[in-house]
Formats: structure tokens, C-alpha cells, sequence
């Protein structure tokens, strides 16, 4: 199973494109997850405790931790997040707060290291931006390390549509390139 994390809230997302195309050449069942429908948890004392409480206790088949237990059990994911503020839109930080789950996506091992749970050996990480003078990573480099730190990611690729919005660039062109390259 491909797992879709869709960051993209427009109606007519330049980045959605980019993963409806990438995912149109997969064979496997895809199950997306519209973050813009999700009301996440606010993470305050008390939600912390009570989430903290259930890892102790072991009780991951609690509601609290489905988001985690789906990501850690599929064979592929792909996120797709437009370029938002030199990052991406904040629910994508919200849906890794809420993933990062010692014994669902990670553990510790005895001597301190950490060991990721995650059965998928590769992450996707598709996004555009509007300009071309921006950081290169578009947020990209802190999912790689949150793959590679916790999750046992091995492979994780970055596919991009860059100067959207540059005037006198053509946006439908330079997405139907990035599409030709998929």
C-alpha cells in the first residue's frame, strides 16, 4: 500500500498535480490522507500525558495513535506540500508530531540509538514553489532527517517544480516537464 500524505489545500494545486501524475504510473493501492480534513490534537500538557500513558502502557491500538500505525505499516509514501513560508503548510508538521510514536514508527535500542519501525524503503517528497531564490530544500532536508533519524527510511527523493510564479515563465509548462520526467 502507497501511502499519500496531501498537504495541498488549493482546488487547483500545481503540487497535487505533480503527485496525481507521479502516482498514476504506481501498480499498488493508494490511501491518501487530505491533512486539510484532519483536526489535530493540540499537543498541551494534558494530551502529552495521556499519550505518553498509552506508550507506556502499550496500548497503541488507541485512536490517538491510527495516523502512526498507518505510516509505519506502508510499502511506500508519498507526501506531496507546496512551498509555504520557506517550509511547508504547518499540518504537515502537525502530522509528524502526531507519527512520531516511540514503539509505532521508532523505538530506542539499549544502548540509545534509534531504531525506525517503519516498514516502508522509501519517502517521496513532491512540492513547487512560486520563486527560484529560495532555500533549495523547501522543507525537504527535515522530512529526509525525520526518514532517515526515526523512521528507517532508507530512500527518500525530492521532486520539484521551481519559478511558478516568475513573470514571464510559463507555470503549465514547467509542471508538464516535471511531469515528463516522472
Amino acid at each position: 500500500m502507497i501511502l499519500f500524505v496531501n498537504a495541498c489545500v488549493r482546488k487547483e494545486s500545481r503540487t497535487k498535480r505533480l503527485a496525481d501524475a507521479f502516482l498514476s504510473k504506481k501498480k499498488a493501492p493508494v490511501t491518501e490522507i487530505k491533512l486539510e480534513d484532519i483536526d489535530f490534537p493540540v499537543a498541551d500538557a494534558a494530551f502529552l500525558s495521556k499519550r505518553d500513558e498509552l506508550i507506556a502502557k502499550g496500548s497503541f491500538n488507541d485512536s490517538v495513535f491510527e495516523l502512526a500505525r498507518l505510516f509505519a505499516s506502508a510499502d511506500e509514501i508519498v507526501v506531496a506540500a507546496p512551498l509555504w513560508d520557506l517550509s511547508f503548510p504547518a499540518a504537515l508538521k502537525q502530522f509528524f508530531e502526531q507519527i512520531n510514536v516511540i514503539g509505532v514508527t521508532f523505538c530506542y535500542l539499549p544502548d540509545g540509538r534509534i531504531k525506525g519501525l517503519c516498514k516502508a524503503d522509501k519517502l517521496t517528497y513532491i512540492t513547487t514553489s512560486g520563486g527560484v531564490d529560495l532555500p533549495s530544500d523547501y522543507g525537504f532536508n527535515y522530512v529526509k532527517a525525520l526518514c532517515h533519524t526515526f523512521y528507517g527510511i532508507k530512500e527518500v527523493e525530492l521532486i520539484k517544480a521551481a519559478g511558478l510564479d516568475v513573470y514571464g515563465n510559463d507555470p503549465d509548462k514547467i509542471v508538464e516537464d516535471i511531469i515528463k520526467k516522472i
